[in-house]
């Protein structure tokens, strides 16, 4: 009973919002809309729960004066800042402070050192040990070519080549890998409305 209770409350709520979105009747609506709000109240619990369990365990981090507890500090200190301006702050100005001159810099910081771990991954990609590598190969150098401007010193075609493939082979490929994930979300969604996949209650399937 403890477990066929929140699967049915699940498969219910999960069918009511389905049949709302593709028919028109006024108080399935209003029951979804509600529904929707209650959803948005628990993220924004579970995003408080999640920040509160990352700062007890940063904290015990510290405590402990284990490797690294400089970063851990460093975070529980950017955490309280964040959350103290957002309390007492009528504005977004410190929000816009904060993102502006901190969390941009980092992010570009952040890709930046991730360029070169893409680089070994397309090093390693592109060996040309197959026809689809070679393919491969053979479109990224020009897709690469064409998008900095050396490569449209070398040849001026090579922009209008990688416009063709951006726009047909690498859109197609596109549209092909967000079917076949809309399906497995369809196929993951029939899971948890049929209650044969009950890994959101904890434990065993």
């Amino acid at each position: 009973m403890r477990r066929e209770v929140p699967v049915f409350v699940a498969g219910a709520i999960g069918v009511l919002v389905i049949v709302e979105y593709f028919f028109n009747v006024p108080t399935l609506r209003s029951w979804s809309t509600e529904i929707q709000n209650w959803a948005v109240i628990i993220s924004a619990f579970a995003l408080g729960l999640g920040a509160f369990g990352l700062a007890r365990n940063h904290t015990a981090r510290v405590v402990q004066k284990k490797p690294d507890s400089f970063n851990s500090v460093l975070l529980l200190a950017t955490l309280a800042v964040t959350t103290v301006s957002g309390v007492i702050s009528r504005t977004d100005k410190t929000f816009l402070f904060i993102f502006e001159n901190a969390i941009t810099p980092l992010g570009s910081a952040f890709y930046a050192m991730v360029a070169f771990f893409v680089a070994s991954s397309a090093y390693r990609a592109f060996r040309a040990r197959s026809v689809e590598a070679v393919m491969f190969l053979l479109a990224g150098t020009i897709v690469m070519l064409g998008r900095a401007p050396i490569g449209e010193m070398i040849w001026k075609q090579f922009p209008v080549i990688t416009e063709w493939i951006m726009k047909y082979p690498n859109l197609a490929g596109m549209r092909g890998f967000q079917i076949g994930v809309a399906v497995g979300v369809i196929g993951v969604g029939l899971r948890v409305l049929l209650g044969i996949d009950r890994s959101y209650l904890g434990g065993e399937a």
